[in-house]
This record gives C-alpha cells, structure tokens and sequence, in this order.
C-alpha cells in the first residue's frame, strides 16, 4: 500500500481500532506532529509510528482479521523500529513477547517456546541468531524489514482493553522466569499513575539505554514518555561518555537508570578534570528528575551522585507482575533507603507469615492490589494461584512501613537469612559493609548450614589496589552489626553475578559458596 493509501486507511479505521488501545489511543488524541523517537537513524513523529505500525500491524495479519492473541516473539534493538512493532502486534491483536539482544538462543528458545509464541520477528543484525531458532521451533519467522517492505491491504480488528498486551518474563533470580500476563488496562493502569506521580508532560524528553525486555524499559521509560507525548531517544547501549554528551546538549530533561549505572556514571565523573567536571554538574542541575530502580540503591551512591549532580535519586520499589507500586515523591522529602509511598490507583499493604497485616515498624511481606497488577501467569495457574490471597498480589518482598513511607529489606527468599533463630536482612548488612574503603561491590546471602541454619556470608568486588580477608572483616564489621549479622565466610571476586537489569543474582552467588 503506497504511504498515500495508508494515510486515507488510518483516517478511515482511525476510530474503530484506537480508541480501544489505552496507550495507542492518546498518542493518536495528542499533536501527532510531535517527535515521539529519536533513534541512530534520525527523529520519528507520531504520525510516522501510527503509520508505521498500522503498516506492520497489517503485514502480520496477512489477510486474516484477527490475530487473536496470537503471541509474537521479537527481538529489535533500541530503535523507531521497536515501538513500531510493538505497536504493530497490539493493533493486530497480538501478544507482544519482547527478548532480550544479550540473551543466548537457548534462553530465547525457552521464551519462544514457553510462551508458544507462533509468530518470530527479528531485526536483520538478529537475523543470524534467532531465525535457526525460530525454524527449529517451526515458528513463521519475519524480518522487520520484510514486515515494513510488504504490500498491505485490509483492515484492523477491534481489540478490547481486556486482552493480553505483553508476556514480560521476571528476571529469574530466584527461580526459572515466568511469563507475566499484562493486558492493555493493565499497561495503561501501569503508565497513568506514573504519569500523575512523576509530573509527566509533552515538553519532556528522556533517554533510553535500559534493556527493552523488562518494565523498567518499556513501561517507565517508553510508554510513558509515548502515553504523555513526550520524545523518547532511544540509544543503542549505555556509555557512559555518549549519556554524559546527551546530558549535555540540555535537552533531556528527564533520566531513569539502574543504580550500577549511576554507580558507572560517578567513576566517569570522578576521571574527568575539574573544568569538564563543572559542565558535567551543570548538565545534571538542568533537568527535572533523576530516578534509580530495579535493584537496591546504595545509600553511598545516592550521596555521590547527590554531591555531583544536585538530585537526590527518586527511588521507587516495582517488579514485573505489578510495574510500579512504592515511589517517593517528585516533590517533598526522599528518604535515603526507602522506595516510598503507593502509586495513584495502588494499594499496598505489609502482612505475617498468617497474612495478618503487621503494625507500623515491624516487617512484614508486601502485597499489591490494583489496575496495575498482572493477569496470570503464562500457563501456570498453579503458580499463578499461589501467586495471589484475596485479590492481593504476594510480592515475595519484605519492608518496614513508619508514617506510610516503605523501607524494603529484601527478597524472602534470598534476603531474608534465617541464622541462629534470627531473622537478618541481607541488604541491611551489604549497606554497611559497602562503606568499609576495601569494598567496592558485596552481595551477602545465606548458605545452608546444619548448625546455624544458614550462616550469613559474603561475596566482594574489591577497590583497586586494596586486599581484605575474613578476619579483617569480621573485627571491623562487629563494631558496626549485631554478631549474627557479622558475615562468618568471604569470597572475593573480580565481579558478581548479575541479570541484563544489573541485579545481583543471589542464588549464583550461593553457589560460590557451595550452597544450592
């Protein structure tokens, strides 16, 4: 269909399929000459990508009406090219199921295959590695291109805001990753509240650099930005010297990056001479928010990137089943340490083990309920009704909630080390032992002990030039923790364990230990 004959197809079939996509909708509803993507290759409006997706959406559908949630499994890099399949899919009334570029074929073969994904689209520098995985699996394998070059003809299907969006596969850090279930009102329950709590606007402009497989990335990032109609820059990886140039141009006004970037980002500083270091400083004090999320911030960082930037990290406490929950303010105090209050739209409570909900200051597990939680599960309705207690979404994460501001203490079941008859918070004890001058990184777990339980133990990335053994440790670390929270074994590493996200992987690090 020449671009023309598009035009006059949108306009025909505008209000028959959009309006029923939350997020497509109010891209169509703002000014769609904005720029929404600036990529490698150049800048993107709205127009462009309602055009472009509606192109792609009809090349998937080949001639039938509906795909009918039908999954669609791709792998695109940070380009035009990935909203505009994404999009696609969801306006062919598909189920998008983004991969990860770092992963191997075999963890791509499992999405593929968990999700029975039936279609496979790759962008062409994929090609290589996903299409001999695709035709093993017998997917119908597509190139972006090939999508994007097809004669179209037809029309779209009416698509309700109840039917699956995406299938986000959770990080596996504590087990094989399970397919989330997102449907478009989740998606858009996940977007708005985001929106209002952060002061989303049209005149904002954020880079994106964080994997495109995980809500951080497609949600906070990117479909916040399309939903407020802002601009999106879409970089193809995180360096460190290319982010700090953007920051620069002072046309980015809002930034979101996991805290081993900050962290990444500080040494960049810390190398630079004192007059570039000033315009560094400069760029940073010229936009309007910085957040940090996916994994704990270290309190260190936070007051590094304090003292060279002027922001006090955003911290905000959210997971792939339920996007964001906990924020701290956009305005008013952020505590060091703590992710927060609830969302807009969001309720969260803190229960015991006997799901009774706790008093304030004492631990307890968090529970979500709300628009913005997930579905189900992919195929596992045992998972996914262990998963859930009246309505409540059981996080698997442990806080501490005073004056309705949360404090998380970590993962049950790789934070929480039960030693000796104590319960003992792992990243309360890493928090500490961060600021001892040997230690630049240190994931603590608890490894299976017969008398103990679990005995607490500790895996560190040393600073250049510095040595540290365990009975260093030990005598300066009971000066500062409760003996039972003193580390009783130590490993030193040239670097941990960790996902496309930056977190650390803590059953990887048991098993440096030995432990299973």
């Amino acid at each position: 269909m020449r671009e023309t004959a598009l035009s006059l197809f949108l306009a025909a079939y505008i209000m028959h399929s959009l309006s029923l996509i939350p997020l497509i909708a109010q891209a169509q509803n703002g000014d769609t000459s904005r720029t929404a993507i600036i990529d490698a290759n150049g800048s993107y409006s709205y127009e462009q990508l309602l055009e472009a997706s509606a192109h792609i959406a009809l090349a998937l559908l080949n001639g039938e009406e509906d795909l009918a949630q039908e999954r669609v499994a791709f792998l695109v890099p940070s380009t035009f090219d990935y909203p505009a399949l994404q999009w696609g899919i969801w306006r062919a009334g598909g189920i998008a199921v983004p991969l990860c570029t770092m992963h191997p074929a075999g963890e791509l073969a499992y999405v593929i295959e968990n999700s029975d994904a039936s279609i496979v689209v790759a962008h062409p520098e994929y090609e290589s590695l996903l299409r001999p995985v695709a035709e093993q699996l017998n997917r119908r394998f597509y190139l972006t291109t090939e999508l994007q070059e097809k004669e179209v003809a037809g029309t779209l299907p009416e698509v309700d805001p109840e039917r699956a969006a995406m299938i986000v596969y959770t990080s596996g850090t504590t087990s094989k990753p399970k397919g989330a279930v997102t449907t478009h009102n989740n998606t858009a329950s996940q977007i708005e509240c985001l929106i209002e709590a952060w002061g989303w606007t049209p005149d904002d402009q954020i880079l994106l650099f964080l994997p495109l497989h995980h809500v951080h990335g497609i949600v906070n990032v990117l479909c916040c930005a399309l939903w407020a109609g802002a601009t999106c820059e879409m970089l193809p990886r995180f360096e460190a010297d290319l982010v700090w140039d953007r920051l620069k141009s002072g046309e980015v006004t809002l930034f979101m990056a996991v805290p081993t970037i900050y962290a990444r980002l500080v040494k960049s500083w810390n190398s630079a001479d004192d007059a570039e270091k000033q315009v560094l400083t400069e760029a940073c004090q010229k936009l309007r928010l910085m957040v940090s999320g996916s994994a704990a911030l270290p309190v260190s960082t936070l007051d590094e990137w304090r003292e060279i930037s002027g922001h006090t990290l955003l911290e905000r406490y959210g997971m792939t089943e339920i996007g964001m929950a906990l924020s701290n303010p956009l305005h008013g105090e952020r505590r060091p340490g703590h992710v927060g209050s609830p969302l807009p739209g969001v309720e969260v409570r803190l229960v015991d083990e006997k799901n009774q909900q706790v008093a304030d200051g004492s631990p307890g597990e968090i529970q979500v309920r709300g628009g913005n939680v997930f579905r189900e599960y992919w195929q596992r309705p045992e998972a996914t009704a262990e998963a859930f207690v009246d309505g409540w979404f059981k996080t698997g994460d442990v806080a501490i909630c005073e004056d309705n501001v949360y404090r998380i203490l970590g993962r049950n079941s790789v934070d929480i080390i039960k030693t000796g008859g104590y319960k003992v918070s792992a990243l309360e004890i890493e928090e500490e032992l961060r600021t001892h001058e040997a230690i630049d990184q240190c994931a603590v777990v608890g490894v299976p002990d017969a008398e103990w339980g679990e005995r607490v133990s500790v895996a560190v990335v040393l600073n250049d030039g510095k040595s540290l053994d365990l009975d260093t440790l030990r005598s300066w670390a009971k000066e500062r923790l409760a003996l039972y929270k003193v580390p009783s074994q130590l490993l030193i590493q040239e670097e941990l364990p960790r996902n496309a996200m930056g977190k650390v992987m803590k059953p990887e690090v048991t098993k440096l230990f030995g432990g299973k």
